[in-house]
């Protein structure tokens, strides 16, 4: 039986080979260009979401591609030069790695916030992988988040969690800062964060000025 997994990576790899994102093989096929964004396979509370057979019709047809061609791309289990792409190590609990710094240089996430692209590191995360797919791992750098978080402290994230109040969150502007602070209000166009530390002010934006947010589910304290 396919997987989830297996069937969203064959189309990952036919946007490679036409030397596009799945933004833009969504966009070429006629389909709004969010739809095979790594954000929109899981829904907020959890579940798979797959593509329709229509979309795979689509992309097909957009491409020139034949359905053998398309299974082609479906593999028993992803080598380990794709982990970066897809998040959560298939085997083990490994999960993708980065610096807040380089996090806010931007080209490793996609646009819901998912690890995409290439550089980075792994690290071992103490929860069934499976369990948390597309969780990744932050690397506290500097000490503008203490007392709460230090220097070398590492921060798990799950993009795509139901985010509530209260809530300890990463968040990345549109500016290519990064920051992890505590939610405190949300409405549909802007957010309010409580700064960990206590020297640092706390900020606001409108939600325009924010490119993701993701929720801390566990911290190496």
């Amino acid at each position: 039986m396919l997987s989830h997994e297996q069937i969203w990576g064959a189309i990952d790899r036919l946007a490679e080979r036409h030397a596009l994102t799945a933004s833009g093989l969504a966009r070429r096929a006629g389909l709004d260009a969010t739809s095979f964004n790594k954000s929109k396979r899981l829904s907020q509370d959890g579940r798979l979401r797959w593509p329709s057979t229509e979309s795979i019709a689509k992309i097909l047809d957009a491409t020139g591609a034949s359905l053998e061609q398309f299974l082609s791309f479906i593999r028993p289990s992803e080598p380990a030069g794709t982990l970066a792409m897809h998040g959560i190590s298939p085997a083990g609990n490994a999960i993708p790695l980065i610096g807040f710094a380089q996090a806010g240089a931007g080209g490793f996430f996609d646009d819901g916030g998912f690890p995409a692209g290439q550089g980075w590191d792994m690290v071992e995360f103490p929860v069934a992988a499976g369990q948390k797919a597309g969780a990744y791992a932050l690397e506290v750098q500097g000490e503008s988040m203490l007392p709460l978080y230090r220097d070398g402290d590492i921060l798990i994230v799950e993009p795509g969690a139901q985010i509530r109040k209260n809530d300890r969150v990463v968040v990345k502007t549109r500016e290519g800062e990064v920051m992890a602070k505590v939610l405190l209000r949300q409405s549909a166009k802007s957010i309010e964060l409580l700064s960990l530390n206590p020297e640092h002010p706390n900020r606001s934006f409108d939600l325009a000025e924010v490119e993701w947010i993701a929720r801390i589910i566990w911290a190496s304290q």
